[in-house]
Formats: structure tokens, C-alpha cells, sequence
């Protein structure tokens, strides 16, 4: 039977598989040294591979007559003319450097190194070579190689790493690899298709990853969030020097050098190949550095259609952090077929120097009036010549003329990506053979790679499948897992647990458990928090007869404080669609004045017991409360309206707080529960008093960026402008209220980008209460101050020294908060700080009320943010321009579970 199988299995292999013919070999220099990834192409075609690492390489080829050409930055291209039989033809290539030829330069005062008249015409058509391809059709190979160089303190979890090696074939110094075979697809201005035909990764056969091909382009203006060479930006960040010039197969290739002003994260060195009088990329070699890590990109193009595309490209990352080091090599093997000419871009143009050849720029010199509005086609094919000026008005207009055709059509738009990307990945990516790769394989494996080939197939081979027995996993009638023989853990009692009641329509029973909401504070000393049950429902959209999803919760909650041994219940019915969000809930909460939550209860419960500084005032309120909110993604747009009922009274401090200060300072004492305020009318404590109050708030970012997927509309997270306002009000006489007020709020806040790696962002507000009868403290308009030295949240809009209540109003008041990121300014000089990506930043914040005597904060920092968004600053106050104190902050952009 077995040898029936063989039979069969050697008859339906096709020949191609059984008798490959083509070219391999080796790629080196006069030296003998080989040239890792090198590029190895059948000149006239779209055929080509790359050498591996070790510089070998192969190319499989059917009989016939071939001119291979091989190529590897600095040297001279060579080419092998072969005849092909019925056998591989072997063949070594040997490189000898490229020799440039170097005119006479006279650079001084009046003549400029020759290199910026270069760049200036090539940056001034970057935007028309990117966009010369109207579709195309390719084939890609990509190879990823990480390996794990170096581990700390690797005795420690030894015994983790052996099973780690065992089960998914990690070993320190041997790769991890991931080889993938792809067809792609793309259709200006934005469209990006990919199928995955094959998939493999030596740590597990079955892992399917695309392993996404990489569209980076030095045509953009942004690469990988560094400046393309070729931005219109890039003499704010380059100088750049000729190095001289060399000819290649009938064109002039001009080598320039990139050096960075500063270079560090955000930027790249190097050199980059233009080809003259087409201003193209002809190659690239450049490096740049992400928070230690470097960062090595080649990229080498050839005519396809006469428009120059990247054939070859590699990307090699080595460094570490926290002691973890390693490297990674990605090489990517294309070959392009069925490439369309944009008919805009078909015929080739000559650009002008505006600084070298101002008398020839005069007759061609073109107006607003001539590029607005106008046909892009007519006017490139028509004229023949273009200012660097004038061609990139023209790449602008022409932008703006083809995303609102996409969109008037009802097509896919994409304002950030400018690319719509689908990935599919084909049923048999992995479960390709060795025979299929072998085949298939445009760059050779190295030596070590196929030892992690060998390793993988060998741990497969002694794996055993997993099965579970009917006692350790069973189903009941309603098809949810319930697992048997195991009792329920006593710690859930602490933790929490979710009981799963049915599938679909979705019932849960969640208990919250008792540790998440412990906390301490000096009214109630220990506390346990919203512990209780919550019942949940949830229906998805394609459920029963909903054409929307939606759930629905109903949660019975509680608050025990142990020192008064008072039980403070709470329930809320809450109801969610799409979007939106309609609760109600009463009962007893223990609210802060401020209802923001300027300090979190378990950073409050930290600073009580560990630096005696009990810093949140709260109240006790017995309410009602109804609420509506409605968010679009990524707030977009929000409303919040709420109307509230509550019986609020006042709370002091227990009478003996000792046993919740576990370290007593000798400067400190717990301050009153009463907050501290200026313009406070209450000499002790507020009466208890009834309050009905209302509330309307709102939101809008209108030039938020979009994109636009199969007629689904989808907003970025961005720091455009956000404009919103608040109302609030408070009714008098109604059901005993004493609460008469109204307040309007209006806000503004945005970010912008003033260079690679800096931002600036502003948030400006004001308000004023247009009535203020009777306005109780938890009513008055609060600020977002801080007290401790570790600063939680939201870093432009948060004071840092600021009491939480000192400067509360019921009057009028306005405030702006500014902060602004530099990538260099005093100790970003340094190249180090840049390497890491460690920022400096400046901030301002002002604050007036009738009593805040011009409150103002001064502050200078370290934004770190390596692998950590983690600040360290120094601000000093001032009130009246008088200094008043200086203070250290250290702050997190993290959102934190407190």
C-alpha cells in the first residue's frame, strides 16, 4: 500500500518539483568576502532573487539563453550570460567596488555643494515617482530572522527556558524564523490587495503568519516615523554631500551622502543613489536608531514599464533593552508583472532648479489659477518642463482632485494610511511540504536557519496531541463548557468570578469579588467597594431578530466600611447600544466634591498609610440618577445629559485615624475632611441639604481623520481640535432642593505636530456661573490639581501643584494649559538622549478666578518613554509673579486600574 502511495505521489509531483534547473552560486567581492543579500536578476525580465546571508543563492530557470545580473550597493553590477540545458548551472560572482567619478567642485560662499541642486529636484518629484504606477501585479518572498543574542540573569528562569525550547522551539542564538510566499495587487490611488499562498515558521507549522509586506517608501514623506531623505522637510533635518557619480548600463547613477543635523531617533544617515535627470531612486543604504535600537535599510530598484521599483529590500534591527539583546533581519524578494503606467505620469519631465536656473524657470513658471481646478493630465503631457516649486503644487492639486473623486465615486478612502489593505490568506499557506519550499524558495536558507528548521521538525515528531477526558471538560445542554471535578477556588471570593449562564443571547452572573474595591481612608477607615453581583445580557447584532446588538446589565453593589460598620447599598440598571448608553441608578454613594476623581481611591489609600496624607474629601449622598451618553469612535462626538436627585451630608474624620498611618512624619498630620477653599463661605461644614440638579455636555472633533471602508466610516484617534461645552444647573424649590444655579463651560484643546518627534498641544477653557443664589461646594466648578509626586493621567490639562480644592469657584474663571515636546533643545543635544528617543518638554499652566491671584505653573521635563510612558519634571508655582514653591514630578501617561 505504501508503495502504491510513492506511485501515486511521484506521478502527480510536477517535473519542476523532481528536476529543477536554473543558476546558483555565490555572490562575493575581489576580497573572497561574500555579499549578504545580494541581488541577483534575469536582465529583460521580472525574474529575480536575493543571496542569503552567507551570500549564496539560486535561481531556478528553465532551459533556454539568460543575462543574469547581479548587483550589491558600492560595487559594480556584473552580469554572467548563460545557457541552460538540463542541469544547474553553478556560478560565483565576483564584485569588484564601484569607482566614482568625481567632477571639479567648487563649493564655497556662491557655489553650493552639488548635492542640493540634486535633492532639490528629487524631492520635488518624489510625490510623481510614487505615483508613476497606476497597478500592478507582483509576486513577493519575505523572510523574517530574529535572533535572541543575549538573555539577563538567565540562570534564574533556566528551567523555564528548557520548556519553553521543548514546546515552542526557542533556543538563545538559534533564529526564529518566518518565511512567507505572497501575490500582490495594487490599484491606485489606495487600493492594496495581498494572498498569502504559503506560511511557514520554525516555531510551530501550523502558525500562520502573513507577515505583512512592508510598504514603507522613501517617496513619502514619513518612513517608519522617520523623515524621508525626500520630504519636502528634509533640508530642516539633512545636509547633504555629492560624493560623486557612476555610470550603469546607459544611465548616470549620482551617489549622495545624508548626514542628519542631529541625528537620533526620528531621522536617518547614510547614503541614497539618484539617478540624473530622472531625479529616482536608484538605491539606498541608511540607518537610523529606535530607543537603542538600530535600524539598517537597503533598498535597491530596477525598471519595470521604465518606471524604477524597489526590488530588494532588507531590514537588519540589532540592540536591546533591560539587558534583552538580539537582531532581526527581514528581506523582502519581489518580482513585478502587469504594471500599468498612471496616463498623468506616462511621459517624463524635466524639473528646474529654481536656484540654479532661475532665467529658464521664468517662460515655465506656472500660477495658482493654472494648477487649481485644472485637467492634471492635459497639463503634464503639454508641458514639458517644471519648477521644482510648481510640480509640487501640482502633486498637491492632484491629491486632492483624486480623493475627492474616490469619494464622490463611494469608494474606500484612507486619510492617514492613503491605503486600503486586505490581507487573504489561501487554506493550504500552511500546510506546504518541504519539497513545495524548496522549490519555491527564492533566497536560500542559511546554515543556522535550517537548523531551526531541523529543531522544529524533530520537536514535532515526539510531540503528543492533547486530549482532555470526559472528567476534565464536559458540555451541558445549553452548549456552555462547564468544567467537572474541580470545586471553586476560595480565592474567587477575593478575586471574583463570571458564571456563565447560556451562550447565545449571552447570560452572565458576574460576583466582583472583595479585593479590587479595598481601599482606606480616614472617614471610614477600611473599606470594601462596590462588591456584589451584576447581571449581564448581551445579544450581537446578528442574534434572533436584533439588527443591532445591545446589552443589558442589572447590578446590586454595596460599600461596608469597617470602622463604622456601615453598609452604603447601590443599584443601577443599565441599558447599551451602538454607542450609546442610557442607566439608572440610587442608593448611598460616597462621592469626592470633586466628581472627576482628582486623586484615586488607591493612590489616596497609598498616601494615608504610607505618607499620612489623606488627600481626598468626600460626602455622603442618598440619590437618583439618570443618565444618558452617546460616543462615537474614537470621540468623534459626545453628549452626556444627566438629571440627579440626592440628600447630601457631610462626613468627618473617625475619631482616632492612628492605625491608618503606618509611618508617622513628623511634620504631617491628616487634615480636616473639609476642604480647604478660599472663597469657601462655610466657616465649618455646609448643612445637609436636598439638590436637584441637571447637566448637558458636549463634544466635537470636526477635522478628525477618517477613513472609509466598504461604506462604513471609521474615525482615527487624533489630536485635532476638540471643541465642547457644559451646563449645568440647579432647581430650586423643587421637592425641597436648595440648589439654584447655572453654569456654562466652553473648552477647546489640540495637539500639533511642529517637527519630527515634537508636538505642541494647548488646552484653553472658560466659565462662568451666570447664577450663583445658592451654589453648594460639591456644585462649585473644580480643577484638575494634584498633590503627590507621582502624577497619574492626562499630562496637558492636569496642574501639578495645585491644591484639589483650594481655588474651586462658584464664580467665573479660565484657564490654559500648554505643553510642548522637543526632540532637541538643551540636553537633546546630546546624540545619546536621541538615540533613546528621550524628549524635553516645557509646559505652562495659568489658572484665574476672583481669588487665584494669577495662579501660574512653570515647568521643564523628560518625557523617557522608552518601552514606558514615563515622565520626570521640575515645576515651580507663582501667584502675582511671585515664586512660591519648586517641586519634583514624576509622571505616567499610563491608564492605570485605579
Amino acid at each position: 500500500m505504501n508503495r502504491f502511495l510513492s506511485l501515486i505521489l511521484i506521478l502527480i509531483i510536477p517535473a519542476s518539483l523532481i528536476a529543477q534547473t536554473g543558476i546558483q552560486g555565490t555572490v562575493k567581492n575581489q576580497k573572497g568576502e561574500m555579499l549578504p543579500f545580494a541581488a541577483v536578476a534575469v536582465r529583460g525580465t521580472e525574474q529575480g532573487t536575493m543571496a542569503n546571508e552567507d551570500g549564496q543563492y539560486r535561481l531556478d530557470l528553465k532551459p533556454g539563453y539568460y543575462e543574469i545580473v547581479f548587483q550589491y550597493l558600492g560595487y559594480q553590477s556584473g552580469m554572467k550570460a548563460i545557457t541552460i540545458t538540463s542541469e544547474t548551472v553553478t556560478f560565483d560572482a565576483v564584485l569588484a567596488e564601484q569607482a566614482l567619478d568625481l567632477a571639479e567642485l567648487k563649493i564655497g560662499a556662491r557655489n553650493e555643494d552639488p548635492a542640493y541642486t540634486i535633492m532639490r529636484r528629487a524631492i520635488a518629484k518624489s510625490r510623481y515617482h510614487s505615483l508613476q504606477v497606476e497597478s500592478y501585479k507582483a509576486k513577493a518572498y519575505t523572510k523574517s530572522s530574529v535572533v535572541i543574542t543575549d538573555l539577563p540573569f538567565e540562570f534564574l528562569y533556566k528551567k523555564e527556558l528548557e520548556k519553553i525550547a521543548k514546546e515552542e522551539n526557542f533556543k538563545k542564538g538559534v533564529p526564529i524564523l518566518n518565511e512567507t510566499i505572497s501575490e500582490i495587487e495594487f490599484q491606485q490611488p489606495n487600493i492594496y490587495k495581498q494572498k498569502v499562498l504559503a506560511s511557514r515558521n520554525s516555531q510551530d507549522n501550523n502558525f500562520a503568519n502573513p507577515n505583512e509586506y512592508l510598504l514603507s517608501s522613501f517617496y513619502k514623506p514619513d518612513v517608519v516615523g522617520n523623515v524621508s531623505p525626500l520630504s519636502p522637510k528634509a533640508f530642516s533635518y539633512y545636509k547633504f554631500e555629492y560624493l560623486g557619480s557612476f555610470r550603469e548600463h546607459g544611465i548616470e547613477v549620482n551617489k549622495i551622502k545624508v548626514i542628519p543635523r542631529a541625528y537620533g531617533d526620528g531621522v536617518f544617515r547614510g547614503t541614497i543613489h539618484i539617478i540624473e535627470n530622472l531625479w529616482c531612486i536608484h538605491s539606498l543604504d541608511l540607518e537610523t536608531v529606535k530607543t537603542g535600537i538600530g535600524l539598517k535599510i537597503k533598498q535597491l530598484y530596477a525598471p519595470v514599464q521604465q518606471v524604477w521599483v524597489p526590488v530588494n529590500q532588507q531590514f537588519h534591527a540589532d540592540g536591546g533593552i533591560y539587558g534583552i539583546k538580539g537582531k532581526a533581519d527581514y528581506v523582502i524578494s519581489q518580482s513585478f508583472s502587469s504594471l500599468k503606467v498612471n496616463p498623468v505620469f506616462a511621459q517624463d519631465i524635466e524639473v528646474l532648479d529654481e536656484k540654479k536656473e532661475k532665467e529658464e524657470v521664468k517662460p515655465v513658471r506656472l500660477s495658482n489659477r493654472d494648477i487649481k481646478n485644472q485637467n492634471l493630465e492635459e497639463l503634464m503631457n503639454g508641458q514639458k518642463k517644471f519648477s521644482a516649486r510648481n510640480l509640487r503644487k501640482i502633486m498637491k492639486e492632484y491629491d486632492k482632485q483624486t480623493f475627492e473623486a474616490t469619494r464622490e465615486k463611494g469608494e474606500d478612502v484612507d486619510m492617514i494610511e492613503k491605503r486600503v489593505q486586505s490581507t487573504e490568506i489561501d487554506s493550504m499557506a500552511t500546510r506546504r511540504g518541504i519539497a513545495y519550499w524548496d522549490s519555491i524558495r527564492t533566497v536560500p536558507l542559511s546554515t543556522a536557519e535550517s537548523v531551526s528548521y531541523k529543531r522544529l521538525d524533530s520537536l514535532v515528531k515526539v510531540r503528543k496531541p492533547e486530549v482532555k477526558t470526559k472528567e476534565e471538560s464536559d458540555t451541558d445542554q445549553a452548549g456552555v463548557q462547564v468544567r467537572k471535578g474541580k470545586k471553586f477556588p476560595l480565592t474567587n471570593v477575593l478575586t471574583g468570578h463570571t458564571f456563565n449562564l447560556s451562550k447565545e443571547p449571552v447570560w452572565k452572573l458576574k460576583y466582583t469579588g472583595l479585593v479590587k474595591g479595598l481601599q482606606v481612608n480616614t472617614v471610614e477607615g477600611w473599606t470594601i467597594d462596590r462588591a456584589g453581583f451584576s447581571l449581564m445580557h448581551t445579544a450581537k447584532a446578528d442574534t434572533l431578530k436584533h439588527k443591532k446588538g445591545y446589552s443589558l446589565a442589572l447590578n446590586a453593589l454595596a460599600r461596608y466600611s469597617f470602622a463604622r460598620n456601615k453598609v452604603a447599598p447601590l443599584g443601577e440598571l443599565e441599558y447599551k447600544w451602538t454607542g450609546n448608553r442610557l442607566s439608572v441608578s440610587g442608593g448611598r454613594a460616597i462621592a469626592q466634591f470633586n466628581p472627576e476623581n482628582p486623586i484615586a481611591p488607591v493612590l489616596n489609600s497609598v498616601t494615608t498609610l504610607f505618607f499620612e496624607q489623606n488627600f481626598a474629601k468626600i460626602y455622603q449622598k442618598d440619590f437618583v440618577r439618570f443618565q444618558y451618553d452617546h460616543q462615537q469612535q474614537n470621540d468623534h462626538f459626545k453628549v452626556n445629559v444627566f438629571v440627579e436627585y440626592a440628600d447630601r451630608q457631610n462626613l468627618v474624620n473617625l475619631e482616632k485615624t492612628n492605625p491608618y498611618r503606618w509611618i508617622n512624619w513628623r511634620k504631617r498630620e491628616f487634615t480636616s475632611n473639609t476642604p480647604d477653599n478660599e472663597h469657601f463661605s462655610y466657616t465649618a461644614y455646609e448643612p445637609d441639604h436636598l439638590a436637584l440638579t441637571a447637566g448637558v455636555s458636549a463634544s466635537w472633533k470636526p477635522w478628525q481623520q477618517y477613513r472609509i471602508r466598504k461604506g462604513k466610516l471609521t474615525y482615527y484617534k487624533d489630536d485635532s481640535p476638540e471643541f465642547s461645552f457644559t451646563y449645568r444647573k440647579g432647581f430650586p424649590e423643587w421637592a425641597g432642593s436648595k440648589a439654584d444655579y447655572d453654569f456654562l463651560k466652553l473648552k477647546v484643546r489640540h495637539g500639533l505636530e511642529t517637527g519630527i518627534k515634537s508636538k505642541l498641544y494647548y488646552q484653553v477653557a472658560a466659565g462662568s456661573f451666570l447664577n450663583n443664589t445658592s451654589v453648594h461646594f460639591a456644585d462649585f466648578h473644580h480643577f484638575a490639581g494634584n498633590r503627590f509626586f507621582f502624577q497619574l493621567g492626562d499630562p496637558v490639562g492636569t496642574f501639578r501643584m495645585l491644591d484639589y480644592y483650594r481655588l474651586s469657584t462658584d464664580q467665573r474663571f479660565a484657564e490654559v494649559h500648554i505643553l510642548s515636546e522637543f526632540r532637541q533643545l538643551v540636553f537633546t543635544q546630546l546624540t545619546w538622549f536621541r538615540k533613546y528617543g528621550i524628549k524635553e518638554t516645557l509646559q505652562v499652566h495659568y489658572l484665574a478666578t476672583p481669588s487665584s491671584r494669577n495662579y501660574t505653573e512653570l515647568g521643564y521635563g523628560f518625557d523617557v518613554g522608552i518601552r514606558f510612558p514615563f515622565r520626570v519634571e521640575v515645576v515651580g508655582s507663582f501667584e502675582n509673579m511671585k515664586h512660591r514653591h519648586t517641586t519634583f514630578r514624576i509622571g505616567t501617561t499610563m491608564n492605570l486600574p485605579f
